[in-house]
This record gives C-alpha cells, structure tokens and sequence, in this order.
C-alpha cells in the first residue's frame, strides 16, 4: 500500500477518535436532557486555553495540564447546566428543551467573543505532549503528538463506556434518559443527572481540545468546525446512541482522509455531509438510532 495512503487511513481512523470524543458529550448531553448544546465547541476551545494557562504561563507539565484541563472544563459544565439549564427543568416553562437551545447558541456566542476580547485573536500553542515525529509502519513516520491524541481518546472512550454500560452511575443515566418520570420513581434524581451528563461531556471536550491544541493551535473559534461534524455524527450514529457516535466518529474521520486522497482535498468538509445524507436516505434514524414509537 502507498505510504501516503496509509498514512492518511490512520489519520483518519485518529480524527475519528477525537470526533468521537467530542461527539459522545454531546450524544450524553442530548440523551439524558434532550437539549443540542450548540456551546459545546467552545467547551473544546476552553480545553485548549486552560491546557497553555498550565502548561505555558504556569510552566506545568502537559501530562499534569491535561487532567487539570478536563477539570476546569467540567467545572465550567456544571456552573452552566446550574445557571443556566437548571432552572429551565425546575420551573414551569414550557418547551424547555428549545429555549435550552437558545440559551446554548448565546452562550456559545458570549464565550468565543469573551475569548476575543481577552486572549485576542491570536493562535497560541501550548507544550507539547509527545515532541517529535515517530516510526509507525514501514516508512510511514506521525507527530508523537497525534499518537498520544489518538492513545488518550481510545483510554477515554472505553472509559467513558465501561461508565456507562457497567456502573451504577451510567444506568442511572440511561434509565434517565430512557424516562425522567419512571427514573424519578425509582429514586434517581433526574436533575442531578442532568448536572452529571454536562460535566462528562465537559471532561471529553476540555479533553479533545486540550490534546488537538498542540496540532492545530488555540485560538478563538478553534471549536466551530470540529462540533459541526460532532453534530453530524450525533445524527448519522443515531441521536442518543452512544456506540453509533463511536463507530460514525470512525467512519467519518476515514472517509474524510480517504475522500481527500482519491477525490479532492478541497471537499474535505463536503463528505461527512455526504455521508450523512445517504445513510439518512436509508436508515432516516441513523445508523444505531430506532424508530420513534408512539402510544
């Protein structure tokens, strides 16, 4: 196989793992709350600005800044969905879930001009995780830096999934999600999920933006492109549907690098649209979604 296409195989299969991460919180977010948080790209862009606050003004090292990252971001989830979300479910309002939404896309907005406003707009770079390029296969050489994006976002996926499928924590999520009424009766408190699942998808994207802010650099809107795609693979996976977010992650990430090689390179962004609207036109609930069922 040709050395370039190679590589571009495993750089798609490592931004299918980064998509993946970003699109899980989202997928946890619109699963427990039933709410498209269109900030969560700017959850990525602050992952990348706290990463370079440790690692840069306060010296830290990266692998120390990492977690620290995550930390904030998740923080900063759990002040929003307190602030913000939290009274929507607590009061009488009617149709929460689209006023959630407006108070996303403001929120969104408040946070890349805040980003302008005080960090300018300037690309900054935070230390590097894994400095340098290493043998992979054969003659094909990748950046350490991608290596370990790709190696932490694997470690937190199956972490993320071992959560939710094998722990007290992630039943109750699903069976919130499943029902807040019959999630209620049987004990669980379904606001406190509400805080949980914000505060998971915030460790993920603090994470994604943290490990892609060595490659791409930080800057303002760094997270605009990479939560459109998440909101493709949400719908192309199934909306909800943790594994369809995993597996559409991959395949979108692939046909991307692979798109760009035997296509054109200019219609990088074109194809997971492409893609979107073919599975759409067979499997309108996605790949792992299920049909609506209606009493």
């Amino acid at each position: 196989m040709d050395v370039y296409v190679l590589s571009q195989i495993v750089n798609g299969l490592i931004f299918g793992l980064i998509y993946g991460l970003i699109a899980l919180g989202l997928t946890i977010i619109f699963g427990i709350m039933r709410v498209v948080n269109f900030a969560h790209g700017e959850f990525l862009m602050l992952g990348g600005y706290a990463l370079y606050l440790f690692t840069v003004t306060f010296g830290l090292h990266p692998l120390v800044g990492l977690p620290l990252s995550m930390a904030c971001v998740a923080a900063f989830g759990v002040l929003t969905e307190r602030v913000l979300l939290r009274p929507i479910y607590t009061t009488r309002i009617e149709r929460p879930e689209e006023y959630a939404i407006i108070l996303t896309f403001g929120l969104s907005l408040f946070l890349q001009n805040g980003a302008l406003a005080t960090a300018g707009a300037y690309e900054y770079t935070p230390d590097s995780f894994w400095p340098g390029s290493v043998p992979v296969i054969g003659d094909l050489w990748l950046s350490g830096d991608r290596l370990f994006a790709a190696g932490m976002a694997i470690v937190l996926i199956a972490a993320t999934l071992f959560l939710m499928y094998r722990t007290w924590l992630g039943r109750a999520l699903m069976a919130t999600a499943q029902s807040r009424v019959g999630a209620t009766v049987t004990g669980i408190n379904a606001i406190g999920m509400n805080m949980m699942a914000v505060a998971i998808a915030g460790l993920l994207a603090g994470a994604a933006g943290a490990l892609l802010s060595p490659i791409f650099l930080v800057y303002p809107d760094v997270g605009v492109v990479p939560v459109v795609k998440a909101f493709v693979i949400l719908v192309l996976g199934g909306m909800g549907s943790i594994p369809g977010a995993v597996i559409a992650a991959l395949i979108l990430g692939l046909v991307e690098s692979l798109g760009s090689v035997f296509i054109s390179l200019a219609y990088k962004d074109v194809y997971s649209f492409l893609v979107l609207i073919g599975v759409l036109l067979i499997r309108p609930y996605g790949l792992f979604g299920q049909k609506e069922r209606r009493a």
